[in-house]
């Protein structure tokens, strides 16, 4: 019985352990990130060998099945959650304030954020769309700035895989610095 504990506590741990690898290596190779994705890939499949082989020594154990089942579920999970702690990458913010006038474009480069304002048509009126780039982890940072001067702001957002030139804010860029780097372009 104890061995029968102890082999479905490995089998769920383990399948954890290799679904949120999978998770984390399929996120970075989406995101441009492949390097790493053979190292990731090598230690995800030696952890579900050992996983599927602890099944297979059970194979009349209903609860086997269901260790190997629950665990895929949990590491799907724990690999989003990981992804989303880490914040890889970058993403593309478009903005279409709901006033014509408006002081955001001034406080996200204040706040150190490089933007670009373009003249647009909307449905009824004229619209200034915001374009930026910014690091995933300071996306949060970004959308509440928008939510307090334009809450009701259209907002879209997409991962990019690549960049080159330009202005990209900094992960970790302090307001305080952004805004002497602003002030000085």
């Amino acid at each position: 019985m104890l061995y029968t504990v102890t082999s479905l506590v490995f089998i769920f741990l383990a399948r954890v352990t290799d679904v949120s690898i999978g998770t984390f290596r399929i996120i970075l190779v989406a995101r441009g990130y492949r390097q790493i994705a053979p190292v990731l890939g090598f230690f995800e499949v030696l952890i579900w060998i050992t996983a599927i082989s602890h099944v297979m020594q059970n194979l009349n154990s209903v609860w086997s099945y269901i260790a190997y089942a629950a665990g895929f579920a949990a590491g799907t999970f724990v690999g989003m959650k990981l992804e989303s702690v880490i914040s890889i990458g970058y993403q593309s913010i478009r903005i279409i304030p709901t006033e014509k006038v408006t002081a955001l474009p001034l406080m996200l480069r204040e706040e150190g954020f490089g933007i670009t304002t373009v003249a647009g048509r909307g449905m009824k009126n004229d619209v200034v769309i915001i374009y930026t780039t910014v690091p995933r982890s300071r996306v949060k940072e970004l959308l509440d700035l928008v939510e307090t001067f334009e809450p009701n702001a259209f907002i879209t957002i997409e991962d990019v895989r690549s960049h080159k030139s330009g202005y990209v804010s900094l992960p970790g860029y302090s307001a305080n610095t952004g805004k002497g780097i602003a002030k000085r372009k």
